[in-house]
């Protein structure tokens, strides 16, 4: 098992609540929160460019 640092949650109202993690190997993982044993995973710069592309609107269209 990885030894992956959780941050806090990140959650909607009225939606599930997604953790993001770091180990130190340099992946970058994503999971539902209470879930945390079932996550995706890829680099840390993967994860980076995720979020940097959310921020910029590219997936609004799934909203």
């Amino acid at each position: 098992m990885a030894d992956i640092t959780w941050e806090a949650p990140f959650c909607g109202e009225g939606n599930s609540c997604f953790r993001l993690g770091t180990d130190p190997e340099g992946n970058g993982y994503i999971a539902i929160a209470g879930q945390e044993d079932r996550y995706l995973t890829d680099s840390v710069a993967a994860l980076r460019t995720l979020i940097a592309d959310i921020k910029a609107g590219k997936a609004d269209h799934l909203l």
